[in-house]
């Protein structure tokens, strides 16, 4: 069973701010966590997941720290465990490094199972995965490959011009962090990553926060979402 908390005043004026909201059709106003009572042992056991979408520079991995902090959730950057494969030496390592320099998307598939392979080797049972599905394949070979949809998605809605400048600015040493690859990151981004935004949507699973302003700022527009989950630890 699931139950449905909707007094959170607090979260629906952090929703008025935010900005483009004609980019998505719908966004969830709805907070849906599992009910302790009668809950089988296998789904007390299954891992939560929240998907974290938004576009380069949305501020979705630092963000993700600050949740990971606050709420003890195990942070899984599916681009670091692409760098990280690309790296290792394994035959998909040259394969995902000419993608990521053209601003592509790595295969369905290579991702999912890298990100199984996190979730199966962790202690923690709830998870942020930050920047993962990027496309409709994407979110369909996840749900095939783990067997269930993500607890809730979160959003970072954030202006173009601002996402560019930002990573611009982050000085990281990435090969994907050129003004080139950024606005072809971009496109692909908006073509084929805001459709999967919109899907959780219409499911009742997106929320969508306001990726301006300071760290600080976007994080006290996120602990609503958080605090009001009260997962055990």
């Amino acid at each position: 069973m699931w139950r449905r908390f909707t007094s959170l005043p607090l979260f629906f004026s952090h929703l008025q701010q935010v900005r483009r909201a004609d980019e998505l059709k719908a966004f969830c106003t709805e907070i849906i966590k599992p009910t302790v009572e009668g809950e089988s042992h296998s789904r007390r056991n299954s891992p939560f997941v929240a998907f974290v979408l938004g576009g380069p520079g949305s501020g979705k991995g630092t963000q993700c720290l600050k949740i990971a902090e606050t709420f003890g959730f195990e942070h899984i950057g599916a681009g670091d465990l692409l760098r990280k494969e690309m790296y290792s030496g394994s035959e998909n390592g040259a394969m995902i490094q000419k993608l990521m320099t053209e601003g592509s998307i790595a295969p369905s598939e290579v991702t999912v199972k890298l990100i199984k392979k996190a979730i199966e080797s962790a202690e923690n049972r709830k998870f942020l995965i930050d920047g993962f599905p990027r496309s409709e394949e994407n979110r369909m070979a996840y749900e095939r490959i783990i067997g269930a949809e993500p607890n809730f998605v979160l959003f970072f809605d954030c202006p173009e011009e601002v996402m560019v400048k930002r990573v611009l600015n982050r000085n990281e040493g990435r090969v994907d962090d050129n003004e080139h690859t950024v606005k072809e990151r971009l496109k692909v981004y908006k073509d084929i990553t805001l459709p999967v935004a919109n899907h959780y949507a219409k499911k009742g699973k997106l929320y969508k926060v306001d990726g301006t302003g300071t760290q600080e700022e976007i994080f006290e527009r996120v602990r609503p979402i958080f605090t009001s989950l009260r997962l055990s630890t």
